[in-house]
C-alpha cells in the first residue's frame, strides 16, 4: 500500500519525487540575513533540495512587504542547486506534505531561542508525525544576528549592517 500526501491548495499539480530528500525552510525571511542564507548552504548539504518557505505573514508587521522578501531571497539563490523559493500560507506541515518533503529546516541561534522552537516542532509532530524538525546552528559569525536588529539598526545607520546582509538587501533597505 502507497503513502498519500495530501496537498494544500495550489500544488495538486506537483509530483512527489520519490528517493529524493526534500526539505522546506520556512520563515518571514525579513529580511533575509546572511545567517539565514548560511543555514539554507548547511541544510543543501544534507538534502537534495531544499525549498525556501517565505510566509505571508502579515500578522508579523513586517517591514518588506512579500513580493519583496520573496524576490530578495530569489536574488540571492542564482547558481545554488538544490534551493528555490515559494509562497507560503497556512500551516507549515500542511506545505510540507503537499511537497513530498520530509524536513522541517529551523535555524537556532542560541538557548533563548530553543523553547519556542521546540514548541513549534512538538506541535508540527503532532500535525504530522511523518514530518521532522532539524535544527542547524548557523557559524558563529551569525550567533547574535537576527533580522529585528538588522532592522532596528538599519533604521539608523543601514551602513552598519552591511556585512550582515547581502547586497541586495543592503540596497532595499537603503532606500527606506
Amino acid at each position: 500500500m502507497g503513502v498519500f500526501f495530501a496537498r494544500p491548495h495550489g500544488y495538486s499539480n506537483r509530483k512527489m519525487q520519490k528517493n529524493k530528500k526534500i526539505a522546506v525552510y520556512p520563515g518571514t525571511f525579513d529580511p533575509v540575513t546572511n545567517g539565514h542564507l548560511d543555514v539554507l548552504h548547511r541544510a543543501l548539504r544534507l538534502f537534495d533540495e531544499v525549498v525556501v518557505a517565505v510566509a505571508r505573514n502579515a500578522g508579523k508587521g513586517p517591514l518588506l512587504d512579500f513580493q519583496t522578501r520573496r524576490r530578495l531571497f530569489e536574488e540571492n539563490l542564482s547558481g545554488i542547486a538544490g534551493a528555490r523559493v515559494e509562497a507560503s500560507d497556512g500551516l507549515t506541515v500542511d506545505f510540507v506534505r503537499g511537497l513530498g518533503a520530509c524536513a522541517i529546516i529551523r535555524g537556532l541561534r542560541a538557548v533563548s531561542d530553543f523553547e519556542f522552537e521546540f514548541q513549534m516542532a512538538q506541535m508540527n509532530r503532532h500535525l504530522d508525525s511523518a514530518v521532522e524538525t532539524i535544527f542547524l546552528m548557523p557559524s558563529h559569525k551569525y550567533f547574535y544576528l537576527s533580522s529585528t536588529l538588522i532592522k532596528q539598526v538599519a533604521c539608523y545607520d543601514p551602513a552598519r549592517i552591511a556585512e550582515f546582509v547581502p547586497p541586495n538587501v543592503m540596497d532595499a533597505l537603503s532606500v527606506r
